[in-house]
């Protein structure tokens, strides 16, 4: 059986994930900077962002340097060790919760911006889960506040035979690949491969697999407007990013 989202970064991801990306945490914040200042412009002191979903703190740390008040909410202990280090100084709150729950976490009309990158959003169990979260962002925003979501867009066709297995990063210590499972019409098993050179020169594989929803792209533009989060940027590809705004 795959395991939940919690169970495999704490017992897997969370260990490799900066390394997964192939870049230095410098470079991947002013990459993240770059983006949500395009969307949201430059200044906002004293206006609260909500980090959904946060890691190890790209978006956060961006969004900080934009002048946000942060708050950054994970379910992973590990990850949000790592995010609690490296922001101790800046004021940012990091808060170990499920954002299943974010209207236990945030007031009404508080936030100017939230946002839930990475692959966060396929995380959830269920479509259901995915239109009740839109929900509670609704709720969050202030009027004209800005809904920041990003996702792995697995919802075309099915990957067949051989194509299942993805390389992801590898160098002289470690190696990741990856391969998919299509369970269901809605769902794709992730089965993530690590293998680890120890002090002894032999290799050891460390393993794990979880379940990732399959959200078309119309069916999330649709979920948002239900919410009253209209659509002001949509950009498709293999990750797929919308912004929309809270309405009035």
């Amino acid at each position: 059986m795959p395991n939940t989202p919690k169970a495999h970064y704490d017992g897997l991801m969370a260990e490799h994930y900066d390394w997964m990306f192939g870049a230095p945490l410098e470079l991947k914040v002013a990459e993240q900077k770059a983006l949500l200042g395009e969307l949201a412009g430059w200044a906002h002191a004293g206006q609260l962002a909500i980090d959904l979903g946060c890691g190890s703190g790209f978006q956060s740390l961006a969004l900080h340097e934009l002048g946000y008040e942060v708050l950054a909410l994970d379910i992973s202990e590990k990850l949000l060790g790592k995010l609690a280090e490296r922001v101790e100084a800046t004021g940012v709150i990091t808060r170990l919760g499920d954002i299943r729950k974010l209207d236990d976490h945030v007031a009404a009309a508080s936030a100017q911006i939230v946002v839930c990158m990475g692959d966060t959003l396929t995380h959830l169990s269920s479509r259901r889960e995915v239109r009740q979260l839109f929900r509670s962002v609704a709720r969050a925003l202030k009027p004209g506040g800005l809904f920041v979501v990003e996702y792995r867009d697995l919802a075309g066709s099915e990957l067949l035979g051989l194509e299942r297995f993805i390389s992801i990063r590898g160098d002289d210590e470690r190696v990741m690949t990856c391969f998919l499972e299509y369970s269901s019409p809605d769902t794709v098993v992730v089965n993530d491969l690590v293998q680890v050179r120890g002090d002894s020169g032999q290799w050891s594989l460390h393993k794990s697999s979880y379940r990732k929803l399959r959200l078309p792209l119309e069916w999330v533009r649709k979920e948002l407007g239900a919410a009253g989060l209209g659509i002001a940027l949509l950009r498709t590809g293999p990750m797929a990013t919308l912004a929309a705004v809270r309405s009035d």
